[in-house]
């Protein structure tokens, strides 16, 4: 589930890319707006859940293993939440223009802000996908993978 989480995550970059690079020529019409839209609901609802799910869930399973096991992970965790408040504030930031642009109000995006983002982004996934998630598939017993899912689940449920 973090995996596809990941991947969802990596279409919603492509996507604020490719709004980027079409609003200079295109203003922000109806397909920018809604695109807009579409990256706004995604980062505000999936985001926070995904860094919740990492962090009070899944960091916490591993570092406790990883403590015992005298393992670099838990380092690494310490990193990432680190990267996750980064990665927030560059949301935040972003989300202020995103908000005019549904609205048609704003032309564009500071294309650093957005590569910034999204180059961040891609580095942190890579990194929980090369070093964390392996390490949690073969540490993790499948009551701690139940355990896991259960949450995340239920994350999602209350949401909805």
């Amino acid at each position: 589930m973090l995996k596809a989480c990941h991947e969802r995550i990596a279409a919603q970059c492509a996507t604020l890319e490719k709004l980027a690079a079409y609003l200079p020529s295109h203003g922000p019409d109806t397909q920018a707006q809604q695109a807009a839209r579409n990256i706004m609901r995604y980062f505000d609802v999936a985001g926070p859940h995904h860094h919740a799910d990492e962090e009070q869930d899944l960091f916490p399973m591993l570092n406790e293993i990883g403590r015992h096991q005298r393992s670099p992970v838990t380092e690494l965790i310490v990193s990432l939440r680190d990267e996750h408040r980064s990665l927030e504030a560059g949301w935040a930031r972003l989300r202020r223009v995103l908000v005019d642009i549904a609205a048609g109000t704003a032309g564009l995006l500071e294309p650093e802000w957005v590569d910034s983002f999204v180059v961040a982004y891609r580095r942190h996934i890579a990194i929980e996908e090369s070093h964390v998630l392996p390490y949690a598939e073969a540490c993790l017993d499948r009551q701690q993978m139940a355990k896991l899912s259960a949450a995340m689940v239920a994350r999602r449920t209350v949401a909805n």
